[in-house]
Protein backbone atom coordinates (compact mmCIF):
# COMPACT_ATOMS: atom_id res chain seq x y z
CA UNK A 1 0.00 0.00 0.00
CA UNK A 2 1.45 3.16 1.62
CA UNK A 3 3.24 5.53 -1.38
CA UNK A 4 2.71 2.68 -4.34
CA UNK A 5 1.74 3.41 -7.32
CA UNK A 6 -1.28 1.53 -8.07
CA UNK A 7 -4.75 2.35 -9.19
CA UNK A 8 -5.95 3.61 -12.13
CA UNK A 9 -3.35 6.40 -12.82
CA UNK A 10 -0.19 5.27 -13.65
CA UNK A 11 1.81 7.21 -11.47
CA UNK A 12 1.71 8.56 -7.84
CA UNK A 13 -1.11 8.02 -6.00
CA UNK A 14 -3.35 10.68 -4.27
CA UNK A 15 -3.23 11.19 -0.99
CA UNK A 16 -6.63 12.20 0.69
CA UNK A 17 -7.14 12.13 4.50
CA UNK A 18 -10.51 11.45 6.18
CA UNK A 19 -11.88 12.76 9.11
CA UNK A 20 -13.17 10.58 11.60
CA UNK A 21 -16.38 12.22 13.88
CA UNK A 22 -18.98 12.82 11.53
CA UNK A 23 -17.23 10.97 8.69
CA UNK A 24 -16.04 7.50 9.37
CA UNK A 25 -17.92 7.78 12.72
CA UNK A 26 -21.29 8.12 14.00
CA UNK A 27 -20.94 10.70 16.85
CA UNK A 28 -24.09 10.38 18.26
CA UNK A 29 -24.43 6.57 18.36
CA UNK A 30 -21.89 7.09 21.03
CA UNK A 31 -23.81 9.83 22.99
CA UNK A 32 -26.66 7.02 23.16
CA UNK A 33 -24.70 4.74 24.91
CA UNK A 34 -24.10 7.51 27.49
CA UNK A 35 -26.26 7.96 30.85
CA UNK A 36 -28.62 10.50 30.49
CA UNK A 37 -26.95 12.41 34.01
CA UNK A 38 -23.52 12.06 32.36
CA UNK A 39 -24.71 13.65 28.95
CA UNK A 40 -26.43 16.52 31.27
CA UNK A 41 -23.41 17.14 32.91
CA UNK A 42 -21.71 17.48 29.86
CA UNK A 43 -23.88 19.55 27.65
CA UNK A 44 -22.44 21.35 25.57
CA UNK A 45 -18.86 19.92 25.76
CA UNK A 46 -20.45 16.16 25.02
CA UNK A 47 -16.92 15.56 23.29
CA UNK A 48 -15.05 15.52 26.63
CA UNK A 49 -17.50 12.53 28.04
CA UNK A 50 -14.86 9.69 28.99
CA UNK A 51 -14.73 6.93 27.36
CA UNK A 52 -17.46 8.29 24.61
CA UNK A 53 -15.40 7.52 21.69
CA UNK A 54 -15.37 4.10 22.35
CA UNK A 55 -19.07 3.73 22.16
CA UNK A 56 -19.41 4.83 18.68
CA UNK A 57 -20.67 2.84 15.54
CA UNK A 58 -19.44 3.80 11.96
CA UNK A 59 -21.20 6.04 9.81
CA UNK A 60 -23.16 3.86 7.21
CA UNK A 61 -20.56 2.95 4.29
CA UNK A 62 -17.79 4.24 5.94
CA UNK A 63 -16.01 1.29 6.33
CA UNK A 64 -16.25 -0.01 3.06
CA UNK A 65 -15.37 3.42 1.67
CA UNK A 66 -12.46 3.58 3.37
CA UNK A 67 -11.09 -0.06 2.36
CA UNK A 68 -12.32 0.71 -1.18
CA UNK A 69 -10.23 4.00 -1.34
CA UNK A 70 -7.17 2.18 0.15
CA UNK A 71 -7.05 -0.02 -2.77
CA UNK A 72 -7.32 3.39 -5.13
CA UNK A 73 -5.93 5.94 -3.34
CA UNK A 74 -3.24 6.83 -0.66
CA UNK A 75 -5.42 7.14 2.56
CA UNK A 76 -5.04 8.17 6.35
CA UNK A 77 -7.29 9.22 9.30
CA UNK A 78 -7.13 12.72 10.20
CA UNK A 79 -8.55 13.42 13.29
CA UNK A 80 -9.03 15.62 16.26
CA UNK A 81 -9.28 14.78 19.68
CA UNK A 82 -10.28 16.42 22.62
CA UNK A 83 -7.64 18.17 24.62
CA UNK A 84 -9.65 17.86 28.08
CA UNK A 85 -10.71 14.10 27.33
CA UNK A 86 -7.28 11.83 27.54
CA UNK A 87 -9.29 8.50 26.77
CA UNK A 88 -10.71 9.72 23.24
CA UNK A 89 -6.74 9.57 21.86
CA UNK A 90 -6.83 5.97 23.22
CA UNK A 91 -10.67 5.52 22.22
CA UNK A 92 -9.67 6.58 18.38
CA UNK A 93 -6.89 4.17 17.94
CA UNK A 94 -9.35 1.63 19.16
CA UNK A 95 -12.11 2.41 16.78
CA UNK A 96 -9.51 2.61 13.91
CA UNK A 97 -8.41 -1.39 15.10
CA UNK A 98 -11.83 -2.82 15.63
CA UNK A 99 -13.65 -1.47 12.75
CA UNK A 100 -10.46 -1.29 9.90
CA UNK A 101 -8.34 -3.65 11.28
CA UNK A 102 -5.16 -3.58 13.64
CA UNK A 103 -2.07 -5.51 11.57
CA UNK A 104 0.29 -4.87 9.26
CA UNK A 105 -1.71 -6.08 6.04
CA UNK A 106 -5.23 -3.77 7.39
CA UNK A 107 -6.13 -0.65 5.09
CA UNK A 108 -5.83 2.08 8.34
CA UNK A 109 -2.80 0.17 9.85
CA UNK A 110 -0.28 3.18 11.24
CA UNK A 111 -2.46 5.96 9.13
CA UNK A 112 -4.23 7.58 12.02
CA UNK A 113 -3.28 11.08 12.71
CA UNK A 114 -4.31 13.26 15.43
CA UNK A 115 -3.95 17.09 15.09
CA UNK A 116 -5.71 20.00 15.93
CA UNK A 117 -3.72 21.54 13.00
CA UNK A 118 -4.81 19.90 9.94
CA UNK A 119 -3.94 22.53 7.46
CA UNK A 120 -0.42 21.49 8.37
CA UNK A 121 -0.71 18.04 6.65
CA UNK A 122 -0.01 18.21 2.96
CA UNK A 123 -2.46 16.03 0.40
CA UNK A 124 -4.71 15.97 -2.40
CA UNK A 125 -7.86 15.83 -1.04
CA UNK A 126 -9.33 16.16 2.81
CA UNK A 127 -12.76 14.72 4.09
CA UNK A 128 -14.48 16.37 6.13
CA UNK A 129 -17.36 17.47 7.94
CA UNK A 130 -16.50 20.80 9.20
CA UNK A 131 -14.51 23.75 8.51
CA UNK A 132 -12.44 24.10 11.78
CA UNK A 133 -9.05 22.65 12.80
CA UNK A 134 -7.15 24.34 9.81
CA UNK A 135 -9.95 22.56 7.30
CA UNK A 136 -10.02 26.18 5.68
CA UNK A 137 -6.41 26.71 5.03
CA UNK A 138 -6.01 23.00 3.76
CA UNK A 139 -4.35 23.53 0.11
CA UNK A 140 -5.91 20.36 -1.19
CA UNK A 141 -9.31 20.09 -2.32
CA UNK A 142 -11.84 19.91 0.26
CA UNK A 143 -14.51 17.03 0.44
CA UNK A 144 -17.65 18.38 2.68
CA UNK A 145 -18.86 15.39 3.97
CA UNK A 146 -22.97 15.66 4.83
CA UNK A 147 -22.90 19.01 2.49
CA UNK A 148 -26.21 19.04 -0.27
CA UNK A 149 -23.28 17.86 -2.73
CA UNK A 150 -21.76 15.29 -0.70
CA UNK A 151 -24.34 13.85 1.85
CA UNK A 152 -22.98 10.27 2.10
CA UNK A 153 -20.64 7.92 0.96
CA UNK A 154 -21.92 7.23 -2.05
CA UNK A 155 -21.42 10.50 -3.37
CA UNK A 156 -18.27 11.08 -2.21
CA UNK A 157 -17.09 7.84 -3.58
CA UNK A 158 -18.05 8.89 -6.92
CA UNK A 159 -15.75 12.07 -6.38
CA UNK A 160 -13.07 9.87 -5.80
CA UNK A 161 -13.73 7.20 -8.35
CA UNK A 162 -13.32 10.25 -10.81
CA UNK A 163 -10.11 10.85 -9.26
CA UNK A 164 -8.42 7.09 -10.16
CA UNK A 165 -10.82 5.14 -11.86
CA UNK A 166 -9.90 0.91 -11.61
CA UNK A 167 -8.80 0.27 -14.69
Amino acid sequence: MGGKKRGGSGGKRKVVYVDMDGVLVDFPSGLACIRDDVRAQCAGHEDDIPDVFAQMEPMPGAVEAFKELAERIDVYILSTAPWANPSAWSDKLDWVRRHLGAGPGDPAYKRLIITHHKDLNRGDFLIDDRCRRGVKRFKGEVIRFGSKKYPDWPAVMRRMREVDPKE
